[in-house]
C-alpha cells in the first residue's frame, strides 16, 4: 500500500501527539514574531544549537520594534556562532519593514509575507501556520526528505520540476485543521526519525506505506543535487596588535554588507603576507617582527577558506583610532560586536596565550 494524503496527515498527527517535540521555546506563546525568529534561526541549524541562541535573542529583542531599533552590531553579536549571517541582517531589515509599513504587526497574507526581506514561501507558510493556524504547506529540508521518501518523489530536489512536485504533495497533505501541529510534526519526523542518514524506519509511523522503505531506496531519496567541485580560497589575516592602557588590542574592520561574513568585524585580509606587511608599514610605520600563526580552515556553503594569520606588534599611533569602518578590539574587554566564529575563537586563543 501507499499513503493517501489525508491518511498520511492523520497518521502524522497521531504520531506527533505521542512522540513530537511540544515544549520547544517558540511553541510557548507562538506569536508571528517568536515563530519567525525561530524559523530563521533553524534554517540549516539544529534545534539543540538554536535553543540557547533563541533564549538570549528573545531576552534582548522581545518584539519586532526592539529588533528594528537595535544597532546592527548588537544583532550580529548575538548571532555570532550561528553562521549564515545574512540571516541576521535580513532579520533586522525585515523587522524595520514590518515597523515602517505594517505598524509593527506581521501581515497575514501569504504573498505579503513572502515580499518581506529574507522570507520565502516555506518560512512564510510556517509562520502563518504555526502562529495562526492557516492551512499553508511548508517545504523545509525535513519536509522535503519526508515527502520525497514516503511518496517516492525522485530527482534533484532543487530542479524546478521536482520542486513543483514536492510543493504539490506538501499542499495535498497539509490538513485544514490542526495545521500548527501538522507543521511541527512533519519537521519533527524529518529531524528525529526520517533523518538524512540512518533513518529509523522500523519506528517510523509511515513505514507501512513509505515507498523508500518498501523499495529499499532510503539512500536514493530524496535525490542529490548535482555535485560541483568546491573552490578553495586563501588569504592572509593581519593580526595587528597594540598595547593600550595595559591591554592588548587587535585592529578589526567591518566587512562589506554583501559577501563573506557580511557586516561582521574581522582583522583585515590580504592576498599575501607581503601585501599585509606593506599595508601595516604604511599605517603604523616600523613594526616589530611578524609571527605566523597556525592556519584557520573554514567551510562555507559554496567554497572552502583557509586563512593564514600573521601577528604583528605595532606602535599605538594617535592617528589610528576607532572609526566607522575599523576599531581596536581589546582582548580583555571585548565590545559587543558581531564576529565570525573562527575569529572569535582566534581572539580567545590570543587572549589566553599572549604571555606564553
Amino acid at each position: 500500500m501507499s499513503w493517501e494524503a489525508e491518511a498520511f496527515a492523520q497518521r502524522l498527527l497521531d504520531w506527533f501527539a505521542l512522540h513530537g517535540r511540544q515544549r520547544l521555546p517558540w511553541q510557548s506563546n507562538p506569536t508571528p514574531y517568536r515563530v519567525w525568529v525561530s524559523e530563521v534561526m533553524l534554517q540549516q541549524t539544529q534545534v539543540a544549537t538554536v535553543i540557547p541562541y533563541y533564549a538570549r535573542f528573545m531576552a534582548r529583542f522581545p518584539d519586532v520594534a526592539s529588533l528594528a531599533a537595535a544597532p546592527l552590531d548588537e544583532v550580529l553579536h548575538l548571532w555570532t556562532g550561528l553562521g549564515y549571517y545574512a540571516r541576521a541582517r535580513n532579520l533586522q531589515a525585515c523587522a524595520q519593514v514590518i515597523v515602517a509599513q505594517y505598524g509593527g504587526e506581521f501581515p497575514q497574507a501569504l504573498q505579503a509575507m513572502m515580499e518581506l526581506p529574507g522570507i520565502g514561501r516555506s518560512t512564510a507558510g510556517a509562520i502563518l501556520a504555526l502562529s495562526g493556524g492557516q492551512s499553508l504547506p511548508i517545504l523545509d529540508g525535513n519536509a522535503k526528505r519526508v515527502l520525497a521518501r514516503v511518496f517516492g518523489i525522485a530527482g534533484d530536489p532543487t530542479s524546478s520540476a521536482v520542486l513543483a512536485a514536492l510543493w504539490e504533495q506538501a499542499d495535498a497533505c497539509t490538513p485544514a485543521r490542526a495545521v500548527a501541529a501538522y507543521t511541527q510534526a512533519i519537521m519533527d519526523l524529518g529531524a528525529t526519525v526520517c533523518t538524512r542518514s540512518r533513518p529509523a524506519c522500523t519506528v517510523c509511523p509511515m513505514n507501512a506505506g513509505c515507498i523508500a522503505a518498501l523499495e529499499g531506496r532510503q539512500t536514493e531519496l530524496p535525490g542529490r543535487k548535482l555535485k560541483r567541485v568546491r573552490p578553495a580560497r586563501e588569504a592572509t589575516l593581519l593580526i595587528a596588535q597594540i598595547e593600550h592602557n595595559g591591554s592588548t588590542a587587535v585592529l578589526v574592520q567591518r566587512r562589506p554588507a554583501s559577501g563573506v561574513w557580511g557586516g561582521l568585524w574581522s582583522p583585515p585580509q590580504f592576498a599575501s603576507e607581503r601585501d599585509a606587511l606593506a599595508w601595516c608599514r604604511q599605517e603604523f610605520g616600523d613594526t616589530a617582527q611578524s609571527q605566523p600563526l597556525p592556519p584557520i580552515d573554514h567551510a562555507f556553503t559554496h567554497f572552502d577558506l583557509r586563512l593564514h594569520p600573521l601577528k604583528v606588534r605595532c606602535e599605538d599611533k594617535p592617528g589610528v583610532r576607532d572609526a566607522d569602518n575599523h576599531q581596536w578590539y581589546p582582548l580583555d574587554a571585548p565590545p559587543r560586536i558581531g564576529l565570525p566564529q573562527p575569529i572569535r575563537r582566534l581572539f580567545e586563543h590570543l587572549r589566553t596565550t599572549r604571555n606564553e
